[in-house]
């Protein structure tokens, strides 16, 4: 059973009928016991990162997340659920994360002069080919965010250009993190869902 964290900033329904199509069994819930007993978690989020933190501390979610990663589950975080992987963000001021995997959240640098939020299609190069990344050398996904994660090139699986190298898949050991929408990104989505399905299920 996969759990989809309930904390009301995240599109958990749309997750929820993407993992129906590869036949995985999920349940969206903010029950700490659940996400205990889950075989895999994916934490999704929409919105602004200290919000998001907010709510997580406010639902008792915090110290589950990281009692199940302790025990070896699987994580999968989605977008903002990415980002509240790492130590720190600076969206709306300073706030800590999670602290799964170390590096920060930064605004994009104003001088690329690109569009904010960074939103549509964008194409994934592999840093490190794994089995979660093997299905998607050179594909496109979709995106919408507004900050983009800073961290050291080894946990970085794939990247996407967007004036700066914007960390798309991330890992450490058994967390994992995806920037853009793998529930918007068709049959590349698809195919991620299925890769994270394989790690939980092995």
């Amino acid at each position: 059973m996969i759990v989809i964290v309930d904390y009301d900033t995240g599109n958990t329904r749309s997750l929820s009928k993407a993992f129906e199509k590869i036949r995985l069994e999920t349940v969206i819930s903010a029950d700490p016991a659940l996400i205990l007993q889950a075989k895999g978690i994916v934490l999704p989020g929409v919105g602004a990162f200290p919000k998001a933190m907010t709510s997580l501390e406010e639902r008792g979610l915090i110290e589950p997340l990281l009692a199940a990663v302790a025990q070896g589950t699987p994580l999968l975080g989605i977008c903002l659920g990415m980002q509240l992987l790492f130590d720190t963000s600076f969206e709306h001021g300073e706030t800590k994360g999670l602290g799964l995997i170390p590096g920060q959240v930064l605004p994009f640098p104003k001088e690329n002069q690109l569009r904010i939020p960074h939103m549509g299609w964008n194409q994934l190069q592999v840093n490190h080919t794994q089995p979660l990344t093997e299905a998607v050398v050179d594909q496109y996904v979709y995106y919408v965010h507004s900050y983009y994660v800073d961290c050291a090139p080894e946990f970085i699986l794939a990247t996407s250009d967007y004036g700066v190298a914007v960390p798309a898949i991330v890992r450490r050991d058994h967390v994992y993190g995806m920037q853009f929408h793998p529930e918007k990104s068709g049959e590349v989505g698809q195919a991620l869902l299925k890769a994270f399905k394989k790690v939980v299920e092995a």
